[in-house]
């Protein structure tokens, strides 16, 4: 991972929330808070909230009387997602690093952090991390990307830009976002983090959008691959989202679009 994959600046945070959000992240947000809410913790924290949807789909299903700390390594995205909370007692934001969180041993009951922790630079460190937080018998659950192949608007979007870049393609969705998919490896680097009781589920969802083009702008506008692009240049972004919805459409037509989506989704004991 490059240090340009954790930038989510200027425009990006509101070009993820309103785009990103619903075409891949609504629908596992709101399966992994059930998988939470049936815990039933009293204290949560989530790490590397982004722009909130995994927030607004946990919060009304914790109890009245639970505290919720939400943090983000990455101040914009974490004052935006504030922005969009409804006004809620139980929720405390604050900026903090996943690999050194500032919190005590043993204060919370759940740690969560959606599509996360591939970000990490450190992820043993930062599951490390997770369970020293968490009280004996708390639970870490987060999710991670499957591997590109299995998602298609990614995929098809990676291989699209390629093609306006052929001799520095910019990889950002494949490399971070959907490059730690190897189970055997997620197990091993938990366990390496004292995790013994860790369960993974492997789930498939749809992505839909209103157009192709819909799809294509929220990829190569709403994450650090604008980012990449612009580095190459700047005046090609536009040419590069439509190379990615030409890219789209050709393979899920001209008007609203659906494409596979798959994760993992891992809880592990504390």
């Amino acid at each position: 991972m490059v240090q340009n994959d954790t930038v989510f600046a200027g425009s990006i945070p509101q070009f993820y929330d309103r785009l990103m959000v619903p075409l891949i992240f609504e629908a596992y947000a709101a399966s992994m808070a059930d998988d939470v809410a049936q815990l039933s913790p009293v204290s949560v924290l989530e790490t590397a909230a982004g722009s909130g949807a995994f927030t607004r789909a946990l919060a009304p299903r914790l109890s009245i009387g639970a505290r919720y700390v939400v943090t983000d390594l990455n101040q914009p995205m974490l004052d935006y997602a504030a922005s969009r909370q409804t006004a809620d007692r139980r929720i405390a934001w604050q900026q903090a690093d996943a690999l050194d969180l500032p919190f005590e041993d043993a204060a919370f009951d759940v740690v969560c952090c959606q599509f996360g922790v591939m970000f990490f630079p450190d992820r043993v460190a930062g599951y490390a991390e997770a369970r020293r937080v968490l009280r004996p018998g708390g639970h870490f659950v987060f999710s991670v990307w499957d591997r590109i192949e299995e998602n298609a608007f990614a995929d098809e979007v990676t291989n699209a830009v390629a093609t306006v870049f052929p001799h520095d393609p910019p990889l950002f969705l494949a490399r971070t976002p959907h490059g730690y998919h190897d189970v055997a490896l997620i197990r091993e680097e938990l366990s390496r983090a004292g995790f013994a009781d860790i369960r993974l589920s492997t789930r498939a969802e749809v992505s839909r959008a209103p157009s192709a083009r819909h799809a294509a702008t929220a990829y190569c506008h709403g994450t650090p691959l604008r980012g990449e692009i612009e580095a190459r240049d700047a005046s090609l972004l536009q040419f590069a989202t439509d190379r990615a919805t030409e890219a789209i459409a050709s393979h899920h037509g001209e008007g609203p679009v659906a494409g596979k989506i798959q994760a993992h989704v891992i809880v592990a004991l504390g």
